[in-house]
Order: structure tokens, then C-alpha cells, then sequence
């Protein structure tokens, strides 16, 4: 061992035995990761949808401390800025940029506010400006950009309420903007932090079943009620480009606005007291009301009641009716469904839902449209004879498509797919769409025919496809088929049939994404329209593949493998520590479980969760490797969990190590979410590695115990399963290194920061060494700079001391919280 080597390990093991006492500052990590992390990043791209023009949107990489040290107020499922009246989550844009789809080159939007911060987009109907939301220092403005003249002015003052999702929605004039306001009457929010209690909390059961998941950021007492109304409460005013806002309707906590496509009425969703200490404001109840564009009421569509009790199931749902929205096809006709099993997924029915239409002026009885087998997932209106319909069911992992025809109401649906949804190779693509004259996503007829884009998975690699259909007949046609080597395609859109132009994206593992037209009847190369550099150099040089390897039960798997930049994977002299990153996956059959949807050509892109940085600190990496976890028939995929996580884990070293480019005694493993169950769960149950992390996990299953992930059983009907799956009740047998990491304000319903603090104190009871970094401010996924370079170290030196240097010295880990 160095003598380097040795001074670090001292200095960090006393630096650790410190922290007991003294806090931690952040630190950064190494150069080669830092210059990985620290980088601005090249744009998002949003295509209007005839696709002529490109709006090119700029943020930091990362958010600040500071901002996530704002005042935040957490309630109903709600996390807000009560100063600012936005949501505390946000993401926020800095600059904006212009770019005609055959043009040379972006245009800088101009008149941007000083400092943006930008959310909340929505483009006007016929897409000749962009609508969006400033956030200051006191409150949130609403901003609109011409597209024309790339120009930006702003149309409000800080008056704006952010607090219950998007506020803006445009009338469909095109001229003017409904805007959810602050009330002009607004109540004081209630300073709970001081406030002397008068009185115990009490809830009550009224013998029916309510078997709800842990939910996060629930209200909890009446002052908290209190404190909900206030900030969900808005006022609807019209705000015209041109001239003065005014108000349009009063007071009310709206969470949704809607116009009918002729634009002659605005569909209206209200929330409505009582509120629940058991559920997020989503299931609170509601109305639902139509309302003519002079704010005068037509008709309540639902009266919703509070649905703390739905049945048990994934496939439970409200009774009545649900998924209400304007036909896009027609001027003014209401859509919806209803269950027909009454929302309970355990009662046998022929039919699951039943759609209805109701039309303006909503006089005359809804009507029946059709019914589908299972739930309703989706319907993509096309014109008076074409829509397509599709259902799902989660149990059974299936989905079908049909084709239906309006004018025949109540007719049987004409199917025209079946299939497991999970089974990638048999995906037929997305239909293409189209914008109407109302400004409606519809479906994109030619002479009733229709395209479908499809991504293209295959056993022997990914080939995007156009596949043309005849809708009469349900017969397709093959467009075109990708057959690119070297670089991964995908399809962005069809611009024009009749000329065989395509809008696609290009990238390789060391090209950065950028947009092109492919022209399918000529030959001639794809025509570029952005050209981003690759902002990652420091990954120029890496070796990347996709392993496809054989689990010891036969089931196929596969990952992605990066060896380091210079490394001779020929002579295989040097036998490098490996890091391994998964997050499992439940099926319901091995066929689709076993397929291949990983493509080598994709571009390396270094997220702040990825394990791809250390392949620049001498190590192999096996990205996205293969976690199935498969229960065919009664069985359930969690009956056997732990034996197939060893047993994929055990097959993925297995294949690496084979090659030789791997010291199989050094091999480390880790995840995020339910990935970090994984981890902790394959150092519990096997002596495979030498030291895992676990990023914002869950490992205690009876903390959730109404289910969790994929599993719908609740514990006291599967204890096995829920025990056995819990590391936590296994604490005992765990003696490998673990780097336990939490957002001490995470917002993901069953991965509490408690979750790490008691399994934690519970490895620390037994010995086993490990380490608790809580991030202050963060919530399920990591967003400040300065948690993020902090979570970047505190994993590198977790891998130098424990898998690259593993047997060099440096005694156990500090068993201490870092708080």
C-alpha cells in the first residue's frame, strides 16, 4: 500500500471518528469526477406540433442551497413557497431561444426578465406564443413570448397562484390569457410554530376499509386545514395581451381549467372540503362544473365525494365519474368514464368502464359511447369516423388498442391489438398526431389512413420504425426502418408524408443528441438543425458495450459495460474494481423480462445519479444491469425475490468477471429508491461484494404496509413476503460496508428519511460498518449543488476506501450520522 494511500485512509478514518462531534462541511469530489458534474449543459428541445419551430430551453445544472433553504410549508401533498405562492419543487428555466425549423441558427429571446426563473409554459392555441410563469423574489408574474419576433413581456404583476400546479391556460382567441390570482381578500396563513395547542387531533374510523400507502406531507390538524385553503385558494381572471386584467371568477380552490374546443365554455375542477389526514388533495373531494366563457354557470358534471376508501388494487378507482375532458374533435362535447365494477378491480364484470358524451348545451341525457374489457387508459380522437381507444390491466400486464368508430355509438370496439405492455419487441409504436383548427391534439389522418412511430426494439438491436395503416382493414405497411450502426436514431416526427421527411434525433456514445431531417426519398445524408457540443470530454475515451449474459435459471439479462480510457481490454493485464448499479423490475413472464432494450449507441451522459464517473477513477462500471424479478401465474414476483436479486447479481459478475477485465473481490453495488432496497437486501443475503450504497431507500416493508412498488398484497395477507424482503429484519447478518445517503426531507411516498435512520441505528447495534449522510433541504432526488458534489465524494470515498483499496488498511467505517 502507498504511503498516499495510508495518510488518506488515516485522515479520513479520523475525520469520520470527528463527526461525532463536529459537523462535516461539503466537500467536492475528485477532479475527474468534478469536471464531469460541474458543466453547463447543452438545451431541452420542444417542437411546436407541425413542427416548423424550435424553442431551445436553458437551465443550471443544478439548484442552489439557498434556494432549498427557502421557506416551505408541506400540506396535502403539497410542498409550496408560501412567500412566493409556487411550489417549492419547481424547475426553473434561465434563458430561452428561438429557431425556425429549417433555419441556420437559434435567435436569442429578448426582454427576459433580469434573473429568470421561468416555468409553467403552455403555447396558444394556434402556437404563435408561448405563455409562462417569472418567479420572483415575492411572487410569481406571467410572461408571454412572441415566437415570430423571439421577444418576451411581461403581462401581470406578482400576483399569481402557483401553489396547485400549472395557472395558466389560454382562451381560445388566442388573445388572452385565464390566470389563477391571489385573492384579493386573502387570509393570513395561521403561524403554527407558535401556536398553543387547543386540543388533541383525532381521527376516526368508521369501520370501512382504507387501506391507503404511506403518503408523504399529509395534513395533520385543523390549523393545517386552514393553512391548505389559503394557499390553494385563487381568483380566475382573464388577462388579455393587450389592455387590463379582470376578474372572471371569485374565489375558489381551482385545480383545473379547461376550454371546450370552440372555446365557448371552460370546464372547471374544484376542490371541496372535507379535507383528510389520509390521503393527498388529488383524492379530496370535488366538483366539476361547466361554465360559458362570461363565467356564467351551465351544469355540475360531478359532485365527488372524499375517496379515502377506494378498494384494494392497483386497478381501483373512483365510482362515478372520472377522467372527465372536452372531446377534441368536436365544438363542445364532454367526455368521461365509469367504472362498471363500481372502482373495485375484485369484482367480476364483462366490462370494466363505460365511456359517455354529454354535448353542449347539456340538456339532453349523456349517452353511451362504448366499453372496454378493462380500464380505460386513453382515447385519441381523430374525426366524426376514428378514434382510437385503449385499455389496460395491471395485473395481468396487458393493454389493447381499438379502433372506434364515433358515429356509431355504443358499437363494439373493433380491436386491433392485444398485448403484454411490458413486451417491448411487440410494442406497434404511438400514433402520430396532429394540432386541429381548435388547437386539439388529434389523430393524423390521410384519407383514413395513419402512421405510427415505434422505437423498435428487437432481439437483435433497436430499429425505429414508420409503419403506415389502413384503418378500414387494420392492414400496415413498413415506411421505414432505421438502419443506422455507430448511432442510436430516434424518431422525433413525421413532418410530411407525401414528401418523406422525417424529423429524427441522432447521438452516439460520444456525440451529443442533436435534431436532423431525414429525407426517406432521397438519398442524401440527414440534414442537421442543431448542432450541440459534447460538453462531457472527459468521457472521449471510454470503452462502452452491452453485455447480454444468461441468469443460472436461463432467463437472459443484459448491461452496460465502460471500461477506462486507455484500458488494454486485449491483454486484460490490469484486473480492475467494478461498480455495479441496478434497480429491479417486476414481470409477470420471462419472455418479456429476458428482453433486450438497452442500445450501445446512446450518448454517455453522466446524471448526477450515475455511477459512469468512476470509470474516470480507474474503474469498470456495469450500468442498468438487468434486475428481473419474474412470477408467472399465481406465483407473485416477490414470492422470490431475494433469491432472484442474488442470483441476477451473481450472473452479472459472473459475465464480467468472465471477460477478465475484473478482481471479483472487489466488486461494489448500489442503487436508488428501490434500487437502494436492492442493495441493501444483496449484502444481506449474499458475500458478493465488498461495499454497496444506498441512496434514499425503503427497508423496513411493514412501515408500508398496504403495499409498495409493484406488490398489491398488503402485509397481513403476505408476512412472509414483506419480512423477508425487509433487510432490516435480517440487520443481524449484514456485515459488509454500506454508504447509507437520504434526503432529510423526502418527498416519495414509503422511503421516509426514517427508513435510513432506524436501519442505521439497527446496523450500527450489530456492528456492521456503515455510514449515514443525510442531505439537508433534499427531497427524494438530490437537486443542490452543493449536496450533489458533496454526495459525489462521499461515494468516491466510500469506493477508494472499501472496493478499489478493499484490504490496504484503513479499519472500519465511522459509525456515526452526519447530521
Amino acid at each position: 500500500m502507498s504511503i498516499r494511500w495510508t495518510l488518506l485512509a488515516c485522515l479520513w478514518l479520523a475525520a469520520g471518528t470527528a463527526l461525532a462531534q463536529d459537523a462535516l462541511p461539503y466537500q467536492t469530489p475528485p477532479a475527474e469526477i468534478l469536471q464531469l458534474a460541474d458543466v453547463q449543459r447543452p438545451p431541452s428541445v420542444v417542437t411546436d406540433s407541425r413542427k416548423t419551430r424550435l424553442v431551445l430551453f436553458y437551465r443550471d445544472a443544478f439548484k442552489s442551497l439557498a434556494e432549498l433553504s427557502d421557506e416551505e410549508l408541506r400540506l396535502g401533498g403539497l410542498r409550496v413557497n408560501p412567500r412566493t405562492n409556487i411550489a417549492s419543487t419547481a424547475t426553473y428555466f434561465n434563458n430561452l431561444q428561438v429557431q425556425e425549423l429549417a433555419g441556420s441558427s437559434p435567435l436569442q429571446v429578448t426582454g427576459l426578465p433580469a434573473a429568470p426563473r421561468l416555468a409553467n409554459f403552455v403555447w396558444s392555441p394556434d402556437e404563435t406564443r408561448l405563455a409562462f410563469t417569472h418567479t420572483t423574489r415575492t411572487g410569481v408574474e406571467v410572461w408571454v413570448l412572441e415566437l415570430a419576433s423571439a421577444r418576451a413581456t411581461r403581462l401581470t404583476e406578482a400576483r399569481v397562484n402557483g401553489n396547485a400546479g400549472n395557472p395558466l391556460t389560454w382562451f381560445r382567441d388566442n388573445q388572452a390569457l385565464l390566470v389563477r390570482m391571489l385573492p384579493a381578500q386573502r387570509p393570513a396563513l395561521v403561524d403554527t410554530s407558535r401556536q398553543v395547542p387547543t386540543g388533541p387531533t383525532v381521527s376516526v374510523s368508521d369501520g370501512s376499509r382504507a387501506q391507503n400507502r404511506t403518503y408523504q406531507d399529509l395534513l395533520k390538524n385543523p390549523q393545517d386545514e386552514a393553512n391548505f385553503a389559503v394557499l390553494a385558494t385563487s381568483e380566475l381572471h382573464r388577462v388579455p395581451l393587450k389592455g387590463r386584467a379582470t376578474l372572471w371568477r371569485g374565489a375558489g380552490m381551482y385545480t383545473g381549467e379547461s376550454f371546450s374546443p370552440d372555446g365557448r365554455y371552460v370546464l372547471l375542477r374544484t376542490l371541496k372540503k372535507p379535507f383528510s389526514y389520509l390521503v393527498p388533495y388529488s383524492r379530496f373531494p370535488f366538483s366539476a362544473d361547466v361554465v360559458e366563457t362570461t363565467g356564467k354557470p351551465v351544469v355540475t358534471v360531478v359532485d365527488a365525494p372524499l375517496a379515502e376508501n377506494l378498494p384494494k388494487g392497483f386497478m381501483a378507482v373512483r365510482a362515478g365519474r372520472r377522467d372527465i375532458e372536452w372531446r377534441a374533435d368536436q365544438p363542445a362535447t364532454l367526455v368521461w368514464v365509469e367504472a362498471l365494477d363500481k372502482g373495485d378491480p375484485s369484482v367480476d364484470v364483462p366490462f370494466r368502464d363505460e365511456a359517455y358524451a354529454w354535448e353542449a348545451p347539456f340538456t339532453a341525457a349523456p349517452r353511451t359511447i362504448f366499453k372496454t374489457i378493462d380500464r380505460v387508459q386513453g382515447v385519441l380522437w381523430g374525426d366524426d369516423r376514428h378514434a382510437i381507444v385503449t385499455d389496460y390491466w395491471w395485473n395481468t400486464r396487458n393493454t389493447r388498442t381499438y379502433l372506434f368508430d364515433p358515429s356509431q355509438a355504443g358499437e363494439p370496439l373493433r380491436e386491433l391489438a392485444s398485448r403484454n405492455y411490458q413486451d417491448q419487441y411487440s410494442d406497434p409504436g404511438e400514433f402520430e398526431t396532429r394540432r386541429n383548427a381548435a388547437g386539439q391534439r388529434v389523430l393524423a389522418l390521410d384519407d383514413g389512413q395513419a402512421h405510427l412511430i415505434g422505437d423498435g426494439f428487437t432481439p437483435e438491436g433497436q430499429f425505429p420504425f414508420i409503419d403506415r395503416m389502413d384503418l378500414a382493414t387494420g392492414r400496415k405497411e413498413r415506411v421505414y426502418t432505421s438502419r443506422l450502426t455507430g448511432q442510436k436514431e430516434a424518431i422525433q416526427a413525421l413532418l410530411d408524408p407525401e414528401a418523406g421527411t422525417v424529423l429524427v434525433r441522432l447521438e452516439s456514445p460520444t456525440e451529443f443528441p442533436n435534431y436532423y431531417i431525414r429525407h426517406l426519398k432521397q438519398r442524401i445524408a440527414p440534414v442537421p438543425v442543431t448542432r450541440f457540443g459534447n460538453p462531457f470530454k472527459g468521457l472521449q475515451g471510454v470503452h462502452k458495450e452491452v453485455l447480454t449474459y444468461t441468469r443460472a435459471d436461463g432467463l437472459p439479462l443484459t448491461g452496460t459495460l465502460y471500461l477506462p480510457a486507455g484500458y488494454d481490454h486485449t491483454t486484460k493485464s490490469q484486473k480492475l474494481p467494478l461498480v455495479m448499479w441496478a434497480y429491479p423490475a417486476e414481470y409477470k413472464d420471462r419472455d418479456s423480462a429476458g428482453q433486450n432494450t438497452t442500445n450501445p449507441n446512446e450518448f454517455i451522459f453522466p446524471s448526477y445519479g450515475s455511477p459512469i464517473y468512476w470509470v474516470t477513477r480507474g474503474y469498470a462500471v456495469l450500468d442498468d444491469a438487468a434486475f428481473p424479478i419474474v412470477g408467472e401465474g399465481k406465483e407473485e414476483p416477490n414470492d422470490s425475490f431475494v433469491t432472484q436479486l442474488v442470483a441476477n447479481a451473481k450472473a452479472a459478475i459472473d459475465a464480467v468477471d468472465a471477460l477478465g477485465y475484473i478482481d471479483r473481490t472487489r466488486v461494489a453495488v448500489g442503487g436508488h429508491s428501490y434500487g437502494a432496497f436492492m442493495t441493501a437486501n444483496l449484502l444481506t443475503h449474499s458475500d458478493l461484494f465488498a461495499a454497496g450504497i444506498a441512496r434514499s431507500g425503503a427497508y423496513n416493508r411493514t412501515l408500508t404496509p398496504f403495499g409498495f412498488q409493484q406488490e398489491e398484497r398488503n402485509y397481513w395477507e403476505a408476512p412472509e413476503v414483506y419480512n423477508g424482503m425487509s433487510p432490516f429484519m435480517h440487520v443481524d447478518k449484514m456485515k459488509t460496508p454500506l454508504l447509507l445517503v437520504h434526503g432529510e426531507a423526502d418527498n416519495n411516498s414509503g422511503t421516509f428519511t426514517m427508513q435510513s435512520e432506524r436501519y442505521f441505528n439497527a446496523l450500527k447495534g450489530f456492528g456492521a460498518p456503515t455510514r449515514l449522510v443525510l442531505l439537508p433541504k433534499e427531497s427524494h432526488g438530490y437537486a443542490a449543488k452543493e449536496s450533489i458534489l458533496h454526495l459525489l465524494w462521499e461515494q468516491d470515498q466510500w469506493l477508494e476506501r472499501y472496493v478499489k483499496h478493499k484490504g490496504q488498511g484503513g479499519g472500519s467505517a465511522p459509525a456515526t450520522a452526519d447530521r
